[in-house]
């Protein structure tokens, strides 16, 4: 058992896979919630989402998978990297450990790197997501500006030129959100202190160059229309790494959607604006 920053037991799983072990976090009771982190430095599912646990807990089963090379599960290598996509790899394991865990069918909530997991999840097997919340997520998403973007930019310096630093990852989160003031120097250690994993800063090296020789992520946005689950989409008008000018493919291609914008917000809407995320998930998955 782990206690998250909220001080809300979370019993944790090494779920085996074919491809190697996920970690999983789990807490409360009712419907099943998978919900992914993105891809940044250091990121995990307890580490993304604790802050929101105890609001979401009280009506959901919440299923918290580190994604593989991220947090406790495995690290993807080259040879996986160079066959497949990061997001077709994470698509497998998942369903592997959601079976394991004899989990059939579920609500699916990703943010970025994991609201492409998420997108390619509904779009494989429709009949086992029954709600989608997808915050400015990678792959649905087609930019009219230049990329990659500002905070794109950040997560590719950050293991670079001399590698992470207290002071890059300050940078990273000034990226990431609208108001950095809201996020303390406290809030910049523990982030930094997540992704000194020696195994994790080699996959990221290695995630990276992948990411660079595909030319970004899977191009997700062509098969929008297979989506079945009524979607739910949270944007930060200001969010600097996935634009919300790439939405309105989404807007258009996906039958049962609807988008929730956010004025002085960026990237992470689950901590920017955690009560009106927390409102807004709990209504629109209850509802279904």
């Amino acid at each position: 058992m782990i206690v998250t920053g909220t001080e809300l037991p979370t019993t944790q799983h090494m779920v085996p896979t074919s491809l190697g072990d996920i970690a999983v976090a789990e807490v409360g009771h009712g419907p099943a919630l998978v919900m992914l982190h993105g891809g940044g430095p250091g990121a995990s599912g307890v580490g993304n989402y604790h802050q929101n646990l105890p609001a979401l807990a009280s009506r959901f089963r919440v299923v918290l998978p580190d994604q593989p090379g991220f947090g406790g599960s495995y690290r993807p290598t080259e040879a996986d990297l160079d066959a497949r996509s990061i997001t077709e790899i994470t698509v497998d394991a998942l369903f592997q450990a959601l079976d394991a865990l004899g989990i059939e069918t579920f609500h699916l909530l990703g943010n970025s790197l994991g609201g492409a997991a998420a997108i390619a999840m509904a779009q494989a097997r429709r009949d086992r997501v029954n709600g989608l919340v997808l915050m400015a997520p990678g792959g649905g998403w087609l930019p009219f500006g230049p990329t990659p973007t500002e905070g794109q930019k950040e997560m590719f310096r950050y293991y670079n030129a001399g590698g992470p630093s207290e002071k890059k990852m300050a940078a990273f989160i000034r990226a990431m959100v609208f108001d950095h003031k809201q996020f303390g120097e406290d809030v910049v250690r523990v982030r930094y202190e997540a992704s000194l994993d020696e195994s994790h800063i080699a996959f990221y090296h290695r995630y990276n160059a992948a990411f660079a020789k595909r030319h970004g992520m899977d191009p997700l946005w062509r098969d929008l229309h297979k989506i079945k689950a009524p979607t739910l989409l949270l944007w930060g008008r200001d969010d600097r790494t996935i634009t919300l000018d790439g939405a309105q493919i989404m807007l258009k291609q996906i039958r049962n959607v609807q988008l929730h914008v956010f004025g002085n917000c960026g990237h992470w809407v689950q901590l920017e604006r955690q009560q009106d995320f927390e409102r807004l998930v709990t209504d629109f998955l209850a509802g279904l």
